[in-house]
């Protein structure tokens, strides 16, 4: 969708194919993985059938269009299974955890970690204002509300700092779970990052840096420090520092054409109730490689990525950061801010309400829960998810990591996606102690 909002994606359309998702049993663990080879594994594989049942009745419900999921220990994968096909009703190739997924936030962490790298070999301090390697900065405002239709903008009462980006204390927000950054956007025409115009980078603050946690586009902002510390496009940093060390050659900002003719797209109900394709809703042309939401990725290939923070910053002999700067990572970084127990939506089409309830915290790029969540993650586990509906938790204590991919919109409905995503969580657990 370049150059379009994503509000404005059309919510009548039809799905040509029906419930035709429903004929795709669940594949499990070695199915359909031809475009990669065979991953070897020294961990047992678990009895992945209630997760594959999971997975499966998502699909014929109706609560995604498709699903594909995969966990792993530190020595390799232990379930992988896939539900539903590629792009309802016009592809038939069912989904696997060898399918191109967009992970949107996900990205995040990938960005966060090219940042932590820097600032392990000494090229970016943490505690530096954010305009010293990004100038412009120095011009975003804090919007304090509305003169009729005129935004009211006052200066920040503070220097933002690399620290806050990663954190998201800088007051930096998004649309979609902030009213009044909804209100800016229609009466300036200031369009949000999704589409990947330079523009949005004139959003302002919803808030001072470090008087709260707000959610929003300080990755994209992050990112573009860690190109000026690098010299390089962010896109070469996250291949040269990541990716590239990790074998993760499914994951990039710009897919070419055999992966594209592997990517779901992302779907949409109708008013039938029914999923089809919106297309493609990336700007495949963009101003900027967004560290906050640009990434494609594999389910196999981002399990490589928690594999290696499970594992305190390495995996199959290539380290990409210290023990103790993943440590750091999957620590509270907000001191007495706290992630908020729910974040009310202020764009439905785009997302439900977020509610974690409390007893959250962020570390570095991760959403932490300070308490055991009975039958569910360890205290301190680490997790984030993306827009179109992926999710991924490490969690060090117990010594699994596992993600959870469908492409579409809404995000994190109540009784669909939302409930996906816990009901994953609590079979796989439920097979680990089996």
């Amino acid at each position: 969708m370049a150059g379009v909002a994503l509000r404005k994606l059309p919510r009548d359309r039809r799905c040509r194919a029906g419930r035709a998702v429903g004929r795709f049993a669940c594949a499990s663990r070695v199915l359909l993985l031809a475009r990669r080879p065979m991953e070897v594994s020294m961990s047992p594989v678990i009895d992945g059938s209630a997760v594959d049942k999971v997975l499966r009745e998502a699909v014929e419900a109706g609560a995604v269009p498709h699903v594909a999921a995969i966990a792993a220990d530190r020595d390799g994968i232990i379930y992988e299974g896939g539900a539903g096909v590629r792009i309802v009703g016009e592809s038939g190739d069912p989904v696997s955890t060898s399918t191109q997924f967009r992970i949107m936030s996900m990205t995040k962490m990938v960005c966060t970690a090219a940042a932590l790298q820097q600032v392990e070999r000494g090229e970016l301090e943490m505690e530096a204002p954010v305009d010293i390697y990004c100038p412009e900065f120095a011009d975003v405002r804090v919007l304090e509300g509305f003169d009729g239709d005129h935004p009211k903008l006052r200066p920040a009462g503070s220097r933002a700092t690399v620290r806050q980006l990663m954190t998201h204390t800088t007051g930096l927000g998004y649309w979609f779970w902030n009213a009044d950054l909804v209100r800016f956007e229609k009466v300036t025409g200031l369009p949000n990052v999704v589409p990947g115009s330079a523009e949005a980078f004139k959003a302002p603050m919803v808030a001072d840096p470090g008087t709260q946690f707000v959610y929003g586009i300080n990755t994209d902002w992050l990112g573009k420090v860690v190109e000026a510390a690098a010299g390089k496009t962010l896109d070469v940093v996250i291949k040269e520092g990541i990716t590239g060390p990790l074998g993760m050659g499914d994951t990039m900002f710009r897919l070419d054409a055999a992966r594209l003719d592997n990517c779901v797209t992302v779907h949409v109900k109708g008013e039938d109730g029914s999923w089809t394709s919106a297309g493609e809703l990336l700007n495949q042309e963009p101003d900027w490689w967004a560290g906050g939401h640009g990434l494609y990725s594999t389910p196999r290939d981002f399990i490589r990525f928690e594999r290696a923070l499970l594992r305190g910053g390495e995996l199959d002999g290539e380290r990409i950061l210290t023990q103790e700067t993943v440590d750091a990572a999957f620590r509270n970084q907000i001191g007495d801010l706290d992630f908020p127990a729910e974040i009310p939506t202020a764009d439905p089409a785009i997302t439900d309400t977020l509610r974690v309830g409390p007893g959250f915290k962020w570390g570095y790029g991760l959403l932490l829960n300070t308490q055991d969540i009975p039958g569910r993650r360890r205290a301190w586990t680490g997790a984030w998810a993306g827009l179109f509906n992926t999710h991924f938790f490490v969690d060090r204590t117990t010594g699994v990591c596992a993600s959870i991919y469908t492409n579409s919109l809404p995000f994190i409905t109540e009784h669909e996606a939302w409930k996906l995503y816990g009901d994953f969580e609590t079979a796989l657990y439920a097979s680990l102690r089996a």
